[in-house]
């Protein structure tokens, strides 16, 4: 019965996400190499690469690049090279890796220049695969307490937007477009109202 009940649940989760994600710019089923499917560029359900911690059912080649990161005389994070989701990420947006390159395949098709190529200098862009704790809040002191503060989300910024504690791509992201805002955001900006949920100006 349990085991009824669990496949039967992640079908319904499963058929969210995929009418979610139609027709938003993850949505490959349109290009030849995706074979029409939306989900396997991504995920499979077999012989997933188990290499990145939380990486939910991977199926895409993995960049290897090495990013200059972002940095600032005024931030008081200390960031490194990319890691958990912000990793899967660029392993498409980084462009060195082809989109389609996925299954143990090696593809062509890359993301390009203003069609979200981000490239491998991450200077002039947000820092993620940063801790966001308490502490360091108190330490910027422009920044809300992620353990406290309300993402808008339904929790905390802490529960809603982090991974682990860290700030990823997928803390302002949202890669299968279940939220249904523009640039796959979590929320609206308007007003800078994405922004604002971790900043205190």
């Amino acid at each position: 019965m349990k085991k009824a009940l669990f496949i039967l649940l992640s079908l319904a989760v499963a058929a969210f996400v995929y009418s979610a994600i139609s027709g938003t710019a993850h949505d490959f089923s349109g290009n030849g190499w995706s074979g029409g499917e939306i989900c396997v560029p991504c995920h499979t359900p077999h012989d997933s690469d188990t290499s990145i911690s939380d990486a939910p059912l991977w199926n895409h080649e993995v960049q290897a690049s090495t990013f200059q990161v972002y940095t600032s005389t005024t931030m008081t994070a200390t960031t490194g090279q990319p890691s958990g989701y912000s990793e899967l990420c660029l392993s498409c947006h980084d462009g060195s890796v082809a989109i389609d390159s996925f299954g143990g395949a090696t593809g062509t098709n890359f993301v390009s220049a203003g069609n979200g190529l981000v490239g491998t200098d991450l200077r002039n862009d947000h820092p993620i695969s940063f801790t966001y704790d308490d502490t360091l809040a108190t330490n910027d002191g422009g920044l809300h307490d992620p353990t406290t503060e309300n993402s808008g989300l339904g929790g905390t910024i802490t529960a809603d937007l982090l991974q682990a504690g860290v700030m990823q791509c997928s803390s302002c992201h949202d890669v299968h477009g279940v939220t249904g805002v523009s640039s796959l955001l979590v929320k609206s900006n308007a007003g800078s109202a994405l922004c604002l949920t971790c900043h205190d100006k």
